[in-house]
């Protein structure tokens, strides 16, 4: 030990000031934690008041259960709570404040004072709390005054207050949106800003309070539980569909027991979810909304509780993974029953909310909208006949196309007729029209140019047939097997679950001893080491299908025509063919194989009439 600096112990102001920190950072910090206690308190209406972007007051409002004068004494004082007793209520939580630090935190850094129950209480860090009586509230007023003006230190590090104020904002919306059942109000320096009501549906909350400028029909909302027991955990997810796409992973957020965590491999989920339906590494816009058996979740590892530890996530991340795969798959199958313009707005509209029998329960609610002619609307119909398992809803209205002139209507009708009594399809077939620019082939259907991107139809077509023939023949044996060692038995259990579809890409995995297994055979294709596997497994919790999809993916593509190679007709020709018989028309990383142009459009283009 220093002579001159020996060790001694801190004073308690500057103690309290000091763990104060970890838990207020800033003006946002004070709102999470006040906002946490007021949907605890069982309120229905929280109103969020702030000025100078937080910095010289917060002020919130809510209806809850209130606070008694006892209650007022002991609230601001370090670890008290009424939330939980002892450290076994840890692994039980049902609110989201529980650690009792929030109030004594902010009482350390600002000036705090609380209204509730006929009293008003001043709080003060190193003497009794003032109170005095005042006029009965339904519920609780909580004000903050003054932050960091005890701590110079902590508050030169503050931004302007406009930035503050936009922190704040995103706060409150945070939590608003977890419980679209309340009704939230905030107002920013006397104007309201947002004015969410109570007993929204889940995806309209997330519409509203992003105030997003896409569409609200290009958003779902889905939900699926565990197949095992539905307690064990369930989620519902509002995301947009492949139009609105962002070029990075920030607006996929997750909430879990009503708490927005950082958890990467959730994330990844969705990621994986999207995987082939959202083009040129673009990302959904998601939000997801776990609830989860408390005993399977430790929120207590972070002072701010923006991180969790799951029990076992593969579960979890599987379930949410395929959810999104198995609706964007008819997502996609549906928006191309007819041959439409890639980025064209279908204008005829209908809705339907379905269940989609599967081992999971998986449910959305779709709103595609179509311009759909009869013949196009019994397709419709048979679709989600076959693979929805529902009827055509008697309310869902169709109609038939309006040709750009009686003259064309008039062909039409000839052809059809012609066509009737030679026996021939009223589908016209494929015109073969030649190439352009050296990356395009041109094409004529059903009255309608297609432009079509002979690298991306090609790779899609290699990657169908890699992804439809893996056999016994698409594996390798390993002359030193990959030695995997577990490091708990939840491991174990997954690759056991994991065991059978692993085999079936190639992975050939048997378990040697306990926490021991071994893989000696990989698919063929496969370029990763032993570790990259364990990650894929284990930290990335990637599933089996996606790990041959990834491999089929990037084979295609380099093995697919290039943009620039002239193919010569009879190669051209056949591309075209097999593009118009593709079950989903985009290639493996999501782009649309082909656009199309109608008569009626390239009438409009040239101004004619």
């Amino acid at each position: 030990m220093s002579t001159t600096n020996p060790v001694k112990t801190l004073n308690p102001e500057v103690a309290r000031k000091i763990a104060a920190g970890e838990v207020i950072d800033r003006p946002n910090a004070i709102i999470r934690e006040l906002m946490d206690n007021s949907i605890d308190s069982g309120a229905k209406n929280i109103t969020v008041e702030i000025s100078g972007g937080g910095i010289e007051k917060i002020r919130i409002v809510d209806d809850g259960c209130g606070m008694t004068k006892e209650d007022l004494q002991n609230c601001a004082r370090p670890h008290t709570t009424s939330k939980i007793a002892t450290e076994v209520d840890l692994m039980n939580l049902s609110t989201l404040g529980f650690r009792g630090e929030a109030l004594a935190s902010i009482a350390a850094v600002a000036r705090l004072s609380i209204i509730s129950g006929g009293w008003k209480m001043r709080a003060s860090i190193t003497e009794d709390h003032i109170l005095e009586p005042t006029a009965p509230i339904q519920g609780t007023i909580v004000q903050s005054e003054g932050l960091f003006e005890n701590f110079p230190a902590r508050r030169q590090f503050l931004k302007r207050s406009a930035t503050e104020a936009l922190m704040c904002k995103n706060t409150f919306i945070e939590k608003a949106l977890a419980r679209p059942d309340l009704a939230f109000r905030f107002i920013q320096d006397g104007e309201t800003k947002i004015d969410l009501p109570a007993n929204q549906s889940l995806k309209d909350r997330f519409i509203q309070a992003n105030s997003y400028n896409e569409a609200p029909e290009l958003f779902y909302e889905l939900n699926n539980s565990s197949d095992s027991d539905a307690s064990e955990w369930s989620f519902k997810l509002v995301i947009g569909e492949p139009a609105v796409s962002r070029t990075n992973k920030k607006e996929i957020e997750i909430y879990t027991n009503g708490r927005k965590i950082q958890e990467y491999s959730l994330v990844q989920a969705v990621e994986y979810g999207g995987q082939g339906f959202f083009p040129n590494g673009t990302y959904p816009v998601a939000a997801v909304f776990i609830q989860i058996r408390p005993d399977l979740v430790d929120f207590n590892i972070h002072p701010a509780k923006k991180e969790a530890r799951f029990y076992d996530i593969s579960s979890l991340h599987h379930g949410l993974s395929s959810t999104i795969k198995k609706f964007f798959q008819q997502y996609t199958y549906s928006n191309f029953q007819e041959d439409k313009p890639a980025d064209e707005i279908r204008t005829q509209e209908f809705s339907f909310t379905n269940e989609i029998s599967t081992p999971q329960s998986v449910s959305y609610e779709k709103h595609i909208s179509y311009k759909a002619s009869e013949t196009k609307a019994q397709e419709l119909s048979d679709f989600r006949s076959k693979f929805l398992g529902i009827k055509s809803s008697p309310s869902t209205s169709y109609s038939a196309p309006h040709p750009a002139s009686f003259r064309e209507n008039t062909r039409v009708l000839a052809e059809e007729a012609l066509n009737a009594q030679t026996g021939e399809s009223t589908e016209r077939k494929v015109k073969f029209i030649g190439t352009c620019l050296g990356t395009f082939l041109l094409a004529e259907k059903n009255n309608c140019l297609y432009i079509i991107d002979q690298h991306a139809v090609h790779e899609r077509i290699l990657f169908d047939k890699l992804m439809n023939s893996q056999s016994e023949n698409g594996r390798q044996e390993l002359l030193i097997p990959y030695k995997i060692k577990t490091e708990s038995k939840t491991q174990d259990k997954q690759l056991e679950a994991l065991k059978n579809k692993l085999d079936k890409i190639g992975f050939e995995i048997n378990r040697i001893n306990d926490g021991e297994w071994e893989v000696s055979t990989i698919p063929e294709r496969w370029t990763g080491s032993e570790y990259e596997f364990k990650t894929l497994i284990f930290v990335k919790h990637v599933e089996p299908e996606e790990i041959i999809r990834s491999i089929a993916a990037m084979t295609a593509c380099k093995a697919a025509v290039k943009d620039g190679y002239v193919l010569d007709d009879s190669a051209a020709r056949q591309l075209v063919e097999e593009a118009f018989n593709l079950e989903d028309p985009h290639c493996p990383h999501g782009r649309p194989v082909y656009t199309v142009i109608s008569r009626e459009k390239l009438f409009e283009l040239v101004k004619r009439t």
